[in-house]
């Protein structure tokens, strides 16, 4: 393998033709110079042009192309030059990169190996693009160098097909489901049977056509759901019609509104996939399905309720590849925020408290922490309720209240069971945070949640559970309070005019440059993409263990805290306003109730 030599890279972008190629070649076998040197010389390309462009060649090596093609791209792991007419790319490829993104930073996917994806580009060396790749897609990117005409007519072949594609690719200009068809053909309502195995069902556009029309629907309605990234479906019946909505980035919108007739049916045929009794429509029930949705393991707990109008049905989608292999980093923790986290989830025991409301997070913070402990050489052991999501390893027991097999009545027995780190679902109770403590206090690590506005309130909450100061201060390691903010689509991210009042109201000058999202196809138009976590990090100090004990109140341990130098929600969104990552909007959202 070698370095591409820079008259043929120049030759790949279009900067020379051929004949003027052949000529510098001629001059340098007389001359000796370099074939940049002479391609100044003669006028035909700039000093800044050879220069970026030998930059380029030192970035990639690759082998020696010979005769160059119009339409061919370079591998950067191999230097094999490649014909873009001469290769398929697969639809799974092409359905990661959506074709105005790809139109607009000049760029393909070509293929997918080991969890990276190769992408041709016209600009290997932009950091940005690569990185912005690496947030859209979730993997890391292989780039490969090719000219901006081959990729063009890539683009052109592979996202130019028929309408079914475009279908498949987001549903890319509108959040509506288009289930018509489904529809028209359900004649009469009738609950269909479910499959023998629901672990063996799967979900894939039209792989099971010969399905009733029930079935089709539910399946679509499913499927519209995970390639829209919502974490909950809502089925909900009212007097004269039913709506369907989907829960995307912690915002509920509309995709459907279909006639009121065909909601038993569709409601009865969730019901049978999640073994749930259809003839009970009284009361309140609870049931789980799993599936093979586009090709992943999906987990959906499902919650039925009886309202005046009908049952309604939601869904939780519990997207097993979002939770494993993630990192603190991913969550959006700051560095040293992510220090103080793992000093304490290394600690042989003490308690660790992650604090907010119903949906900020909590549980998968609690299974990123578990899973960088999960080794052969501890014991752990969780109750939950429910289990969202297992992982291997890790001995996870349901609650069941109804035959007794209630939090405390789990914790004891887990005392027994030899455990290093317990891990508890919510700390609902005073039983469960005395047995929690005193876990704790026998050599046991112990994280669990609570409902707290912000962190340091976590000791206060203890308190009204009638644990006593000494306890807390002996047991509490570390309190964390976190909140969940929209992120800026990064593809229609746009400087943004906020009111000055506004930005006052987060403490940020003037002339501070914060962003917005305008709306595009691959965000849904809603110029937001994706969440990240604002956190409140406050590690138990000496400190504020004597205050504890000494019977302060909260605000005089929230000085303290800041005087310490940890940060709090509100000043953690407003570094990621600077940074570009959310907006002004969503910091104020969702910290409004907790800064004083």
């Amino acid at each position: 393998m070698s370095t591409i030599p820079l008259g043929e890279l120049l030759l790949l972008f279009g900067k020379i033709n051929k004949e003027q190629l052949d000529m510098a070649l001629e001059k340098q076998k007389k001359t000796g110079k370099e074939i940049g040197a002479i391609l100044v010389e003669e006028g035909i390309i700039s000093e800044d042009e050879l220069e970026s462009f030998l930059q380029k060649q030192a970035s990639f090596e690759f082998m020696d192309l010979g005769k160059s093609e119009l339409c061919s791209f370079l591998q950067a792991d191999t230097g094999e030059s490649v014909d873009f007419k001469k290769i398929t790319i697969e639809d799974n490829v092409i359905n990661l990169i959506p074709v105005d993104v790809a139109e607009k930073y000049k760029l393909i996917p070509i293929a997918e190996e080991n969890g990276k994806i190769k992408v041709a580009m016209s600009d290997p060396t932009n950091i940005v693009t690569l990185e912005n790749i690496k947030q859209i897609t979730g993997k890391e990117i292989i780039p490969l160098i090719a000219s901006e005409n081959c990729i063009a007519e890539a683009i052109d072949k592979y996202y130019k097909k028929p309408k079914e594609r475009d279908v498949l690719l987001f549903k890319q200009k509108t959040m509506n489901l288009d289930l018509d068809k489904e529809i028209k053909e359900i004649k009469e309502i009738d609950v269909v049977e479910a499959p023998s195995s629901m672990e063996e069902e799967e979900i894939a556009g039209e792989k099971k056509a010969g399905e009733s029309p029930i079935i089709r629907l539910a399946n679509k309605i499913i499927q519209g759901a995970v390639e829209r990234d919502a974490s909950d479906i809502h089925l909900e019946p009212y007097e004269k019609l039913f709506r369907i909505r989907y829960r995307i980035d912690g915002i509920l919108y509309t995709v459907m509104e279909p006639p009121k007739a065909i909601f038993p049916a569709l409601s009865s045929r969730f019901k049978i996939m999640s073994k749930l009794n259809i003839a009970e429509k009284r009361l309140p029930q609870d049931g789980r399905i799993k599936l093979k949705v586009n090709g992943k393991d999906i987990d959906f707990r499902v919650s039925t309720v009886p309202t005046i109008f009908g049952e309604k049905v939601v869904l939780r989608i519990l997207d097993r590849t979002n939770v494993t292999g993630l990192n603190l980093e991913d969550l959006g923790f700051e560095e040293e925020d992510i220090k103080k986290v793992k000093k304490a989830i290394e600690a042989p025991y003490g308690v660790i408290l992650v604090t907010g409301p119903t949906g900020s997070g909590k549980t998968t913070t609690l299974y990123t922490a578990l899973d960088k402990i999960n080794r052969e050489g501890v014991n752990i052991l969780t109750v939950e309720d429910p289990i969202e999501y297992n992982i291997e390893g890790i001995n996870q027991v349901q609650i069941k209240e109804e035959i007794g097999l209630t939090f405390p009545r789990i914790l004891r027995s887990f005392l027994r069971q030899d455990p290093d780190i317990i891990m508890i679902g919510e700390i609902r109770d005073e039983e469960t945070a005395e047995i929690a403590t005193k876990a704790a206090l026998t050599g046991h690590l112990v994280l669990s949640t609570l409902h707290t506005n912000d962190a340091i309130s976590t000791i206060a909450r203890l308190i009204d559970m009638k644990i006593e100061p000494y306890l807390i201060a002996s047991t509490l390691i570390l309190a964390l309070a976190q909140r969940l903010v929209r992120k800026i689509c990064p593809y229609c991210k746009r400087e943004a005019e906020v009111p000055p009042k506004t930005l006052r109201k987060l403490g940020l000058d003037e002339k501070t440059k914060v962003y917005k999202g305008e709306g595009c196809s691959y965000c849904n138009n809603i110029g937001y993409k994706g969440r990240t976590s604002l956190f409140e990090v406050i590690p138990i100090t000496r400190m504020i263990k004597q205050m504890i004990l000494k019977g302060k109140n909260l605000e005089e341990m929230r000085k303290e805290v800041i005087k310490e130098g940890n940060s709090t929600l509100r000043e953690n969104g407003i570094k990621k306003v600077k940074e570009g990552i959310t907006t002004v909007e969503e910091v104020l959202r969702v910290t409004m109730d907790v800064e004083k």
